[in-house]
C-alpha cells in the first residue's frame, strides 16, 4: 500500500508538464506542421503559467524543435523513442504524501486495449522519465491509462465501465478488483465507475477525461449535449448527467455544449471541451473553431472561478481523436529532482542523463 500517498488532483501546483513531440513516424504525419504548431502553443501557455515542459523528442527532430521554440522557453528535451504522443496515457501519475512530496506511479499501457502498437510508449517511464524524479517509480502489471482516472481532494476516483471492462486490457478483471488495484497504487479512498457516456470516434473506450472532471470546490464539469437534443449523443450524455447526480448528489454540475466535427471522410470526431489541462492558476481549454467555443469558455470559467481560462486551438488534435489533456501529463511540485528543476529554469536544454 502507498500509506498516506494519494494521487494528486490536477489543480495542485505543478512544476512541469510532460509532452512528446509529434514526429513523422506517428499518426500526425498528414498534419505534422499543424500539430507541431499546436504543441508550441501549448508549451508557451504552460511556461506562461509558471511550469516548465519536459519534452520527449526523436533524436532526428531535436534541432528543428529547438528552432521552433520561443527564445524564453523553459523546455527540457529528452532524446527518446516512442510510438505516439498521448502522454496522458503512458506518462507517470504522481501520488503525494501528507508533506506534499511526489512519487511516480505507472500502470501498464497496451495501446488502449491492443488497438495500436505501444511497446515503446510502455517503456517511456522506465527509460526516460522515472530518473527525473526524487522517488522511485512504482509499477503495476494492471493495464490502465491516465486519461481513464480522475480524482478529487478527498481521494474519490472516477473512471468508466466501458473502458475498464474492455477484455483487451485486463481480460475479465472485475470492477471490484480494479478498485482494489487503484486503492493500492493510487491511495484513493473511494472508486466510482460510471456506466454511461461515450463520444463517437473515441478509441479509448470512453476515457473519463473526455466526459467528467472534478473541480476543486465540489463541482463536476460534464461533457453534455443539451445544445443538440437530436444528436446521437444526447441520450447517452443525458444519462451520464443523471448518473452523476445520483452518484455525487452534493456536486454542482456544469454542462458543456457538444460541438459537431467530422473528418474529411465524414466520420464524427470525439471533440470534447472537458479535455482541458489545469496548469497552476490557469485552465488550458481546447477549442475547435466552432460556435460552441464561447459557451464552453464561459462554463469552464464559472466552474473554476479562481482560475484563468486560456483557450488553445486544438482542431488538429481532434483529427487524431484526442485533445489537449490527452497529449499532456502534469508533474506536481516536489516530485522532480532539484537538478531537473534547475535545468528547466535555464531555458531550452538537452537532457544529459547521469
Amino acid at each position: 500500500m502507498l500509506g498516506n500517498r494519494t494521487m494528486a488532483p490536477e489543480w495542485h501546483d505543478i512544476d512541469a508538464v510532460m509532452l512528446a513531440w509529434p514526429h513523422a513516424k506517428t499518426d500526425w504525419a498528414p498534419w505534422l506542421d499543424e500539430a507541431r504548431a499546436t504543441y508550441i502553443n501549448v508549451v508557451s501557455a504552460v511556461n506562461r503559467n509558471n511550469a516548465g515542459v519536459i519534452m520527449l523528442c526523436a533524436p532526428e527532430d531535436i534541432e528543428s524543435l529547438k528552432a521552433l521554440l520561443p527564445e524564453n522557453a523553459k523546455v527540457l528535451i529528452i532524446p527518446a523513442s516512442y510510438n505516439d504522443t498521448w502522454m496522458r496515457d503512458y506518462g507517470f501519475i504522481t501520488c503525494k504524501d501528507a508533506d506534499g512530496n511526489g512519487s511516480p506511479v505507472e500502470f501498464r499501457f497496451n495501446g488502449w486495449g491492443n488497438k495500436f502498437d505501444a511497446s515503446e510508449d510502455n517503456l517511456a517511464n522506465q527509460r526516460y522519465l522515472a530518473a527525473l524524479c526524487k522517488a522511485v517509480l512504482r509499477s503495476s502489471p494492471v493495464v490502465a491509462e491516465g486519461g481513464a482516472l480522475e480524482i478529487d481532494e478527498e481521494g474519490h476516483l472516477l473512471s468508466t465501465a466501458q473502458c475498464l471492462l474492455n477484455p483487451e486490457r485486463n481480460d475479465d478483471m472485475s470492477l471490484s478488483a480494479y478498485a482494489d488495484a487503484f486503492k493500492d497504487m493510487l491511495g484513493c479512498r473511494k472508486v466510482t465507475v460510471l456506466q454511461h457516456g461515450h463520444l463517437e470516434g473515441d478509441d479509448t473506450d470512453g476515457h473519463i477525461d473526455t466526459l467528467v472532471r472534478f473541480t476543486p470546490d465540489k463541482g463536476l464539469v460534464i461533457q453534455a449535449c443539451n445544445n443538440r437534443p437530436h444528436d446521437s449523443h444526447y441520450e447517452g450524455l443525458k444519462a451520464l448527467c443523471d448518473e452523476c447526480a445520483l452518484e455525487l448528489p452534493e456536486h454542482a454540475q456544469f454542462h458543456l455544449p457538444l460541438p459537431h466535427i467530422e473528418n474529411e471522410e465524414g466520420d464524427r470526431l470525439p471533440a470534447s471541451y472537458a479535455n482541458y489541462l489545469i496548469c497552476n492558476n490557469a485552465i488550458l481549454l481546447p477549442v475547435y473553431g466552432e460556435h460552441e467555443d464561447a459557451e464552453a469558455i464561459d462554463i469552464v470559467q464559472k466552474a473554476h472561478p479562481n482560475h484563468t481560462v486560456e483557450p488553445i486551438d486544438c482542431s488538429v488534435l481532434v483529427k487524431q481523436y484526442g485533445s489537449l489533456h490527452c497529449i499532456s501529463m502534469q508533474v506536481p511540485t516536489n516530485t522532480l529532482k532539484d537538478s531537473i528543476i534547475a535545468t528547466l529554469n535555464k531555458g531550452v536544454t538537452l537532457h544529459a542523463p547521469n
